[in-house]
């Protein structure tokens, strides 16, 4: 009798909790190539130094993205609002 194991492939993501000067506690998650944050879905755009981009819709101008996330600080800056993020 042979028997086969097959391996579930984990997914690998990141919570973090973040906060403007006038919200708290507001979830982000990342996922792949993919922030969940506010209830929207951002593509991975790409990144600058330590500087990564995200925009519901890439275009050629990674640095035009809605979204800008530096992990190493937690600076989230979307449409000019600022975000401060600390990991799960």
């Amino acid at each position: 009798m042979l028997i086969s194991l097959a391996a579930c492939e984990r997914e690998t993501y990141t919570s973090w909790n973040c906060q403007s000067a006038d919200e708290a506690k507001i979830p982000m998650v990342l996922r792949k190539a993919q922030m969940e944050f506010q209830g929207a879905q951002l593509k991975y755009c790409g990144s600058l130094g330590d500087q990564s981009f995200f925009d519901p819709a890439c275009t050629n101008q990674t640095e035009k993205s809605s979204t800008v996330f530096s992990p190493k600080t937690g600076l989230l800056v979307q449409q000019g609002k600022e975000f401060q993020c600390v990991a799960l």
